[in-house]
């Protein structure tokens, strides 16, 4: 599997000028949030809440989004780069920091490319009707080393697993969200990555302070 990575340099030479859009809540917005969601994790920016409110109209009965994590602030994000770095250097001796940085960003995005810190995206899966999440092949955040390269969104994976994750897929990316392909629960709008799939010539949304 090829595919552009968030650290790849042409996605950091995407321009960004913030709209200005504001952070709302998705559960105000009839969105659920996994029990294990932090409060500033159910933030994302108004048109990325509108848009997962029309995706989630799209779901069969009985099954809707849960969300795990939307907005992420800055020390939040530079905690789980470097945690997650200092594992890869572990499991890596003998490879360069720009090959760390590049290996890390299968799992978490630089700081000044990071989607979650813009409010532009979600962790996201498939609940049903007593808030209880589908199988989707791993759990949400699991590593490439953890889950053997199971989290990559197109990587084999059971059938009932591949049928939820197209499910979810095919509802997002039809309101305009794209996914970040090493993680199959990762979807954005708006951020540099966004940008990038969809040939715009610019990113809407940036950083949000804490």
């Amino acid at each position: 599997m090829t595919f552009t990575l968030l650290a790849d340099p042409d996605i950091a030479r995407i321009p960004a000028i913030d709209c200005g859009e504001p952070l709302v809540r998705l559960s105000d917005r009839g969105v659920r949030y996994l029990p294990n969601s932090s409060a500033a994790g159910g933030l994302v920016r108004s048109g990325v809440a509108e848009r997962l409110v029309r995706a989630q109209h799209r779901l069969p009965a009985g099954i809707r989004f849960g969300v795990a994590e939307g907005y992420r602030t800055v020390e939040v994000q530079e905690a789980i780069i470097a945690e997650y770095t200092e594992f890869l250097r572990v499991e890596n001796p003998e490879a360069t920091e720009s090959e760390l940085a590049r290996l890390s960003s299968r799992f978490v995005s630089p700081i000044g490319v990071a989607p979650h810190v813009a409010g532009a995206a979600v962790d996201i899966t498939l609940i049903d009707t007593d808030g209880e999440p589908l199988w989707m092949g791993t759990e949400i955040d699991a590593t490439p080393e953890d889950s053997d390269g199971a989290c990559f969104t197109d990587a084999p994976v059971d059938e009932v697993a591949r049928r939820h994750r197209d499910l979810m897929t095919d509802a997002l990316t039809a309101e305009g969200l794209v996914n970040y392909p090493t993680e199959w629960w990762h979807f954005s709008f708006g951020d540099r990555y966004w940008a990038h799939v969809t040939g715009t010539d610019r990113a809407r949304y940036t950083a949000v302070a804490a």
